[in-house]
């Protein structure tokens, strides 16, 4: 348009012109002198997409399986002074990867009481929480580079960490997640929102063109959408790119709860089931369902978990027990996962009780990188008991051969992130996720939401053609 209006074009077109312009394909990059890694070759093509986009102005969302090296791969497509924002719980891992495998590089973190941002530093690495309390310095500085790391931190596009992130100033965007997609298509917008502002239009226009069709089935809905973002997220998935990786196996360790567990499930479920089921038919009610489905979960973990119950033990902690000494036993660690620390408590006097010796990680544990190293050893303790929270991101533990899944929830992204801390690269024994379900109780409900939730991701990213939050018919499904 511009040449034929004998109109100069604007600057910015001069990086997209190779794009239209006899282009081929993507060229191979060429990796930074420092680089102290050997790449395998899906991670060469994907520092070379990164490039490719870097240089042409585009926005990336890198959404590799878990494990498979985003990091790394990002090191690599640095071109100048970069921000990274991540969870608090990762920071020490971004410097140490710096570190080792970008040496040349100067990081600095941009953390704690009495921050500061280092002028001269290349790269400066914050949290989430930190960008939402100092928004306002950080969008005022200028960067080569801005990654949002674990960016399903940013899924929610009304919240204020999701603001923040819009508004800094960056050249080239890139959001790293293994787990792009969660709960609704909405979280891939806003993530596109912040790599490549305007590809999907506005929220409602999403809503209407991409969101509602897809979840209600419409014909090529959603292969008309992953042909729009193709270009703009990278997804490999282990069993394609690293074969080499030993196999993952899932299996579920059912238990059964005693009488007096069982009485106590059924209290709870009395208690709420009748009038939260009455409110949410009416089209309300859904936070008291919630509630209602907590107080159901932890009934059928522990009844010490229930407010005003006292157990000193459970079914699914003695079928845990059963199967981490047997583990121990044969020379395996196990990584044990629970959303709730109070469970984590319970679940101590019996390793102590068993002669099982064990690390924590939680929220509260301040040395994370000692305890990793720890059990990272091989001299070191055969269990480690972690909640999800603090433990599901951003951890290297291969050392570990066997998970253990202690509360089972309806969002499978979850559960994949716990399980990926040890099936990652550098696993090299098979993995085996174990999930412990209480029968005949809402859990088993639970195993059959998570299929339904798969198809959401897919739909984006995959092969179906088939989406599903959280709706009104599942809490009912799930309570009834």
């Amino acid at each position: 348009m511009c040449d034929a209006l004998n109109h100069p074009r604007p600057k910015s077109f001069e990086r997209l012109a190779p794009v239209l312009e006899g282009f081929d394909r993507i060229p191979e990059a060429n990796l930074p002198a420092d680089l102290t890694a050997t790449l395998r070759p899906y991670q060469v093509a994907g520092v070379s997409w990164l490039s490719f986009l870097r240089d042409t102005g585009l926005g990336a969302v890198l959404a590799d399986d878990m494990g498979l090296g985003k990091t790394l791969q990002m090191l690599c497509a640095m071109n100048g002074r970069t921000l990274v924002v991540c969870p608090k719980s990762v920071v020490f891992n971004w410097a140490d990867e710096i570190q080792k495998f970008r040496p040349a590089l100067k990081a600095s973190t941009y953390h704690g009481a009495r921050r500061s941002i280092d002028p001269n530093a290349d790269v400066v690495i914050t949290t989430y929480a930190v960008l939402r309390l100092d928004e306002e310095i950080l969008s005022k500085q200028e960067w080569a580079a801005v990654v949002m790391d674990e960016a399903q931190a940013i899924k929610n596009p009304d919240s204020q960490v999701a603001r923040a992130a819009y508004n800094l100033r960056g050249d080239f965007r890139v959001a790293l997640s293994g787990t792009p997609v969660e709960n609704r298509l909405e979280e891939l917008w806003s993530l596109l929102h912040f790599t490549n502002r305007g590809l999907l239009g506005g929220r409602r226009d999403f809503d209407e063109r991409w969101a509602k069709p897809i979840a209600n089935g419409t014909s090529g809905a959603a292969d008309a959408l992953r042909k729009k973002v193709r270009p703009f997220v990278l997804r490999r998935v282990k069993k394609d790119v690293a074969p080499e990786l030993p196999p993952r196996s899932d299996q579920v360790l059912y238990c059964e709860l005693e009488d007096a567990e069982a009485k106590v499930y059924d209290a709870v479920k009395a208690a709420t089931r009748n009038e939260v089921v009455k409110k949410l038919s009416e089209g309300t009610g859904v936070l008291a369902a919630l509630e209602a489905l907590l107080r159901l979960r932890q009934a059928a973990c522990h009844s010490a978990l229930v407010p005003g119950q006292f157990a000193e033990t459970s079914s699914k902690v003695e079928r845990l027990l059963e199967s981490l000494e047997e583990a121990a036993a044969d020379g395996h660690k196990s990584l044990v996962f629970s959303q709730w620390t109070s469970f984590l408590d319970l679940v101590e006097p019996h390793l102590n009780k068993a002669g099982i010796d064990f690390v924590r990680l939680d929220g509260s544990t301040r040395d994370r990188a000692g305890v990793v190293n720890e059990f990272q050893s091989a001299s070191g303790p055969p269990v480690m008991l972690i909640s999800l929270k603090a433990g599901g991101t951003g951890l290297n533990l291969t050392a570990a051969d066997h998970v253990y899944l202690l509360d089972p929830w309806w969002n499978p992204a979850v559960e994949d992130q716990a399980a990926d801390r040890a099936h990652r690269i550098g696993q090299d024994k098979p993995v085996l996720v174990h999930k412990l379900v209480a029968k005949d109780t809402v859990e088993e409900g639970i195993l059959a939401l998570q299929q339904r939730k798969r198809s959401l991701a897919d739909a984006a990213l995959g092969e179906a053609d088939r989406a599903a939050a959280l709706t009104r018919e599942d809490l009912l499904a799930l309570l009834a």
